[in-house]
């Protein structure tokens, strides 16, 4: 099938699923009730999960370009870890505010977020000038080391802010409002746009940095703009809804299968796709056991797992 009839069902697929998933599972016989659920309550949710899931698979496109590595996820390089902690942090300290329209938690995440994306820059650029292979090995560590200090800020808490980490670190769309995407969108209009732009730098990166750098790419100069666009955007991403793992990851390689590897079409296609999958994940989040929820990042890790397992398992039956 051809690139431009794949996307094009892959986009209204997207489509399908922001229009009816709103209305999936209304349980209240009562019309006005049932409209003010749908207006107030599903359809911001169901925005911000599109928009969120569209933002971190287009940036673990990204990231598997840049690295080469098939495995890599927008949470490679700490950022998740790093926004993670500041909320840890803003809960264990009984912090509440509000700062600039954001939510005191929100606003320690993100804070958290770009701490994480400061370090890893700057080891990894004083190290060996930013090169692939460090910037991995300086996210990894420092994913670690900010994973080690959210266990220890749960250790210190009571009881009842450790369950409310722990909360926060699943991922969840259920308090999400229209406010929440005003505040994502403009990161992930920026990240989409900058991506979309340097599509063509995209697949010689793919194909090697000394095949882009004869093609006239300045290599390093576009590793820096994608790194930082892309860590913000999943920083904003996990500051508002916490960590969802493995969507940057499955998504990308979905795409691949069915679109191919040219990022002409696998940017767009991973970003409706991408979309289109958080929504699905949140619908089985509310629906599987309603009226009750399971956070949306406990279904998208259950799916990932073994996701990852298969992608292990076919990357070393191809290196044998």
């Amino acid at each position: 099938m051809k690139p431009i009839k794949t996307l094009l069902l892959i986009a209204i697929a997207a489509l399908l699923a922001l229009l009816v998933s709103p209305y999936l599972g209304l349980a209240v016989d009562n019309p006005e009730v049932q409209h003010q659920i749908v207006t107030q309550l599903r359809i911001p949710r169901v925005l911000f999960a599109f928009i969120a899931g569209a933002g971190l698979a287009l940036c673990g496109m990204v990231f598997q370009a840049m690295f080469h590595n098939p495995l890599a996820t927008p949470f490679t390089l700490g950022v998740a870890s790093g926004a993670s902690l500041g909320a840890a942090i803003y809960v264990y300290l009984g912090l509440s505010f509000t700062l600039l329209g954001f939510d005191g938690g929100t606003f320690a995440a993100f804070i958290g977020a770009l701490v994480a994306i400061s370090c890893v820059y700057g080891i990894s650029r004083h190290q060996s000038g930013f090169s692939p292979e460090t910037l991995l090995l300086t996210g990894v560590a420092i994913s670690f080391f900010f994973s080690s200090l959210i266990l220890l800020t749960q250790y210190l808490s009571n009881l009842s802010d450790s369950f409310q980490i722990l909360r926060w670190l699943m991922g969840s769309l259920t308090t999400v409002a229209y406010r929440d995407i005003l505040q994502l969108l403009p990161f992930v209009a920026l990240c989409t746009a900058t991506i979309l732009w340097l599509q063509r730098e995209l697949n010689l990166l793919t194909a090697g940095d000394d095949i882009a750098l004869s093609r006239g790419v300045p290599v390093q100069r576009i590793r820096y703009i994608l790194f930082f666009v892309t860590s913000l955007c999943v920083g904003a991403i996990v500051a508002l809804c916490g960590p969802i793992g493995f969507v940057g990851m499955m998504v990308p390689h979905i795409c691949r299968l069915l679109i191919g590897n040219d990022h002409r079409w696998l940017a767009p296609a991973s970003l409706f796709f991408g979309g289109a999958f958080l929504i699905l994940c949140d619908t089985l989040s509310r629906l599987i056991i309603a009226p009750a929820e399971i956070p949306v990042g406990v279904i998208t890790t259950l799916l990932g797992g073994p996701f990852f397992l298969w992608l292990l398992v076919k990357s070393r039956s191809k290196g044998t």
